[in-house]
């Protein structure tokens, strides 16, 4: 067995800030508990989350790597007492709670899959945290109506693009509020029925034309709390994962109480272990074979190596992207 490196390249933040505090550093590689495997990265996906932990607003949970990077893909280098599944040289991809913007990143082994048929080491870092999030959050442990109405805000980026993916492969009509009209035609042709441009429609509207949501995925929070609560169907699912527009809002609730409406919010990285490990075993079982066949693909919009992960997290934040930003680690 080849002897371990030493040390190891990450990305670590000088303080909390802009992306202009993300700086190289060199530190010890992780050492691995009896339940993890340490994984040669290949690359990591940036994701919403980052942005929040480097301004200081998304500590790791207890234990966890100080690290930012919640998603990786690479290969195994070695491999904890209790891990029986993987072997040394397998590739996999990966839920991380922390550390993915590094040479070398310890994972739990439940919360690692195999890379989805036809996709690259690359294009794959970027499906774990949104296939996870989407997947635990509309269908996991839920019961979906058949045909259902669902509306995704921000259907072009990362979250949005894997939803209306999914959604669309499960069968369900997807709606998606998006920016632009080269967003509502990217949106379009990953299944949603109708892309909405915020700047021109008012998705309330819309919505209800169609007879109202019966789930609704939100990263934007402020005055779409309450506009979402009136774009809903009764006995609807609101599932709030983000605030981009703030957190801290005066609404009327009694549309929750009339239309019994369900408004409800998620943090993955701090779910038990179990969980993670429920869901990945319901991604690799139900979403990877929608993959391999092709009604789902890996949606990249580009990659940077892993020193300018500056211009990455720049990138995020201008909402220049639809898909996946990935960083590479050669």
């Amino acid at each position: 067995m080849t002897a371990l490196p030493q040390s190891m390249r990450a990305i670590t933040i000088r303080e909390p800030g802009g992306p202009e505090v993300l700086q190289m550093a060199e530190l010890p590689i992780p050492k691995i508990a009896p339940h993890q495997v340490l994984v040669k990265v290949t690359a990591a996906g940036v994701n919403g989350p980052d942005l929040l932990q480097r301004r200081g607003h998304y500590p790791p949970p207890p234990g966890a790597s100080e690290l930012v990077g919640l998603e990786i893909s690479g290969e195994v280098i070695a491999i904890g007492a209790d891990c029986q599944r993987w072997n040394v040289g397998d590739s996999l991809c990966a839920l991380t709670n922390g550390g993915g913007y590094a040479e070398y990143v310890a994972i739990d082994g439940n919360h690692c899959i195999a890379l989805p048929k036809g996709v690259s080491e690359i294009d794959a870092a970027g499906l774990p945290e949104t296939f996870f999030t989407v997947y635990s959050n509309i269908f996991h442990g839920h019961d979906v109506p058949e045909g259902a109405n669902l509306l995704i805000h921000g259907g072009a980026g990362g979250i949005g693009s894997t939803a209306v993916q999914l959604g669309a492969a499960m069968g369900l009509n997807m709606m998606a509020t998006v920016s632009s009209a080269e967003s509502a035609a990217f949106v379009t042709e990953l299944g949603a029925a109708r892309a909405i441009n915020y700047k021109e429609d008012d998705f309330v509207e819309v919505v209800r034309d169609a007879g109202g949501a019966d789930i609704i995925l939100d990263i934007v929070g402020g005055d779409y709390i309450a506009r979402n609560m009136k774009a809903a169907r009764h006995d609807a699912r609101i599932i709030q994962l983000a605030f981009n527009k703030g957190s801290k809002v005066e609404v009327n609730l009694m549309p929750i109480m009339l239309k019994r409406l369900t408004l409800t919010g998620s943090t993955l990285r701090s779910r038990p272990p179990e969980f993670k490990a429920a869901v990945a075993a319901g991604v690799e079982s139900n979403v990877w074979p929608l993959i391999a066949s092709g009604k789902i693909k890996s949606v990249t919009h580009t990659t940077f190596p892993m020193a300018e992960a500056t211009k990455a997290h720049e990138m995020m934040e201008a909402s220049a992207h639809r898909g996946k930003i990935i960083l590479t680690m050669a």
